[in-house]
C-alpha cells in the first residue's frame, strides 16, 4: 500500500530535502490558467518538494570571488539536472504502485502566463472551457497550499528548514495520500531587511503596497514586487540616468553595471538562465542572515553567514 510516508521517505532518499502534501481541493478559486487541476483532472494529491540551495553556494558572491557557482549549482543546475532527475524518479516510484504522477519540475517553458500573470499569446484552448496550454502551476503557492512553509514579503517562499534558500517543484497524482496542515506563518516578521538591501528597490517597504490573495481558506499578503527592475538588478545590472548609455546587459543600452558586479558585461548565462551575479542580496542573503540570527532555522552552522562588511564595486569613474 502506497501512503504519505512512503511517498516522502523515497521522495528524500531521491534528493528532495523537504516533502509536503496538499489536496486538490485547496486550489478552489484559482485562475484558470495556473489550476493543476486542469492537467490531472482525477488527481488525488498534490505533492510539493524543497531543494535546498547549499548556503556554500552563496559563499563566492558573498566574498566577490566565484559568481558562478550560485547561478550553476544553486540555481540553473538545480532547476535543469537535478530536480528533473529526482522528480523522475519519484514519479517513477509512484508509478510502480499503479497510480499516474506528473513531474512538473521546476520549469514551465511553455507556460502560456507571464511572471505577472497576462496571456503571451502563444497558444488557444483545445475546447471550450479549457485553460490555454500550458498550464502554470505557481510554485510558491503550491509549495503553502502543501505545507511546505510560508510566502515572506519579497514573496520568496520560505520554510522552517532553509529560510529562503531552495527551489521547488510540484508532483500531481491519482494516489490518495494523507495531506499534510497549511503551515501558520511565522517566519516573516516584516523586517524589511529584504526590501532594504535590494539594489534595485524592487521590493515595497510600504506595506501598504502588497498582494492579497486567499489560498486554501487562509488570506496571505506579500508585497508588490517591481518584477522589470528586479529582472535587470537580479544580474546585477544598473539602470541609468536618462541620457547615460551602458553596454552591460544585451539589448539594453540603458544599463550599466551595478556595485555588485565586478563585471564590464553580464556573463554568460548558465542552463539558459540563472543569472543570479547580485546573489539576491535582499530577498535571499539578507533574509537568511535575519532568521538564522533569530534562530528560526533548522539548518544551522557553526559560523555566522556575513562575517565582515560588504563589498562594493566603484563604477564612478568608468
Amino acid at each position: 500500500m502506497l501512503t504519505a510516508e512512503k511517498v516522502k521517505q523515497a521522495a528524500k532518499a531521491m534528493g528532495a530535502d523537504c516533502v509536503g502534501i496538499g489536496t486538490p481541493d485547496r486550489w478552489d478559486g484559482a485562475p484558470i490558467q495556473m489550476d493543476p487541476r486542469f492537467i490531472m483532472p482525477e488527481a488525488k494529491s498534490v505533492i510539493a518538494f524543497a531543494f535546498r540551495v547549499m548556503r556554500g553556494s552563496l559563499r563566492g558572491v558573498e566574498e566577490g570571488t566565484f559568481f558562478s557557482n550560485y547561478s550553476s549549482m544553486g540555481y540553473g543546475g538545480l532547476n535543469w539536472l537535478y530536480i528533473p532527475m529526482t522528480m523522475m524518479n519519484v514519479a517513477k516510484y509512484i508509478e510502480d504502485y499503479g497510480y499516474e504522477a506528473i513531474p512538473l519540475g521546476h520549469l514551465s517553458p511553455w507556460r502560456a502566463i507571464d511572471n505577472v500573470g497576462n496571456l503571451r499569446g502563444l497558444s488557444r484552448p483545445v475546447e471550450p472551457g479549457k485553460p490555454a496550454p500550458d498550464v502554470m502551476v505557481h510554485l510558491r503557492i503550491a509549495g503553502f497550499l502543501c505545507g511546505l512553509g510560508e510566502i515572506g514579503w519579497s514573496k520568496m517562499f520560505l520554510t522552517p528548514q532553509f529560510g529562503p534558500r531552495q527551489r521547488l517543484a510540484v508532483m500531481l497524482t491519482e494516489a490518495e495520500l494523507e495531506p499534510d496542515p497549511i503551515m501558520e506563518p511565522f517566519l516573516c516578521d516584516r523586517c524589511m531587511m529584504c526590501a532594504k538591501d535590494c539594489p534595485g528597490d524592487c521590493i515595497p517597504t510600504d506595506q501598504s503596497r502588497s498582494v492579497k490573495v486567499n489560498l486554501g481558506g487562509h488570506d496571505v499578503e506579500w508585497g508588490d514586487i517591481d518584477h522589470q527592475r528586479c529582472s535587470v538588478y537580479f544580474r546585477a545590472g544598473e539602470i541609468l540616468e536618462d541620457g547615460q548609455k551602458g553596454e552591460y546587459m544585451p539589448g539594453r543600452d540603458d544599463v550599466g553595471p551595478s556595485p555588485l558586479s565586478p563585471f564590464y558585461k553580464k556573463p554568460a548565462n548558465v542552463y539558459t538562465h540563472g543569472e543570479g551575479i547580485s546573489g539576491s542580496i535582499g530577498c535571499t542573503r539578507a533574509c537568511m542572515i535575519h532568521l538564522e540570527q533569530q534562530g528560526k532555522l533548522g539548518n544551522k552552522f557553526q559560523t555566522p553567514f556575513r562575517r565582515k562588511p560588504m563589498w562594493r564595486v566603484d563604477w564612478s569613474a568608468e
